[in-house]
C-alpha cells in the first residue's frame, strides 16, 4: 500500500489519531485511521512460581481488572523498554528486579494501533513502597500462584489481552527451558 496523504485528526498528549488516505494494490484508494501511542513496558514479577499483578479500574470498559505491572513511555523519554520496565515494576508495585529478561515484543492492537509492547520478566525481586501516579491511587497489587493466576483467566477475572499473551510468552520460555 502506497501512503497518498495523511491528516491529524486528534492529539492529546497519550496519543493522536491520523487518517490515512491509501492506495491499494489493485489501485483503488481508501481511507484508514491509526492511532498512534507511544510504546508500552510489561512486567511478570515471578518469585517462588507466584506471580505479582495489580489491579485498577480501567475507565475504558468501566470496571476493575487485574493485570501485570505495565507502561507507557513519556513523551520525551528516551526508548529504554527495560528502563521503563525497571520503573513502572517499582512504581505500581514498589518492587525492584535483580534481573529483567525480554521475553518477547507485542503488537498491542496492530488493526487499529501503532503500540508495541515489550514483555519483561523480573526476578531477584526486592521489596518497596510502590510510587504509583495520581491515577494510580486505587490500585491494589498482590501474589497469587499459577494455579490461581490460571483460575481468574477461567473465570473471567483476568481479561487484559496484554497481560494472556505475557503469560503466553512466560510458559514458551519455560517450555524452552525444559527441552
Amino acid at each position: 500500500m502506497e501512503i497518498l496523504d495523511t491528516t491529524k485528526a486528534y492529539a492529546n498528549p497519550w496519543f493522536s489519531v491520523r487518517e490515512d488516505t491509501l492506495r491499494r494494490r489493485d489501485g483503488s484508494t481508501g481511507g484508514y485511521a491509526v492511532v498512534e501511542s507511544p510504546d508500552v513496558a510489561l512486567i511478570v514479577p515471578v518469585d517462588d512460581g507466584r506471580l505479582h499483578l495489580v489491579e485498577q479500574y480501567r475507565h475504558p470498559v468501566g470496571a476493575r481488572r487485574w493485570e501485570f505491572p505495565a507502561g507507557t513511555q513519556d513523551a520525551g523519554d528516551d526508548a529504554d523498554p527495560q528502563a521503563l520496565a525497571a520503573r513502572e515494576l517499582r512504581e505500581e508495585t514498589g518492587l525492584s528486579a535483580g534481573r529483567l529478561e525480554l521475553l518477547g515484543t507485542l503488537d498491542s492492537s496492530p488493526g487499529t494501533l501503532t503500540q508495541r509492547c515489550a514483555v519483561f520478566l523480573a526476578t531477584d525481586l526486592t521489596p518497596g513502597e510502590p510510587e504509583r501516579e495520581p491515577e494510580e491511587q486505587d490500585m491494589v497489587s498482590s501474589w497469587f500462584t499459577r494455579a490461581e493466576v490460571e483460575r481468574m483467566i477461567r473465570t473471567g477475572r483476568i481479561v487484559d489481552s496484554k497481560s494472556l499473551a505475557a503469560l503466553t510468552l512466560l510458559m514458551l520460555r519455560e517450555g524452552a527451558a525444559g527441552d
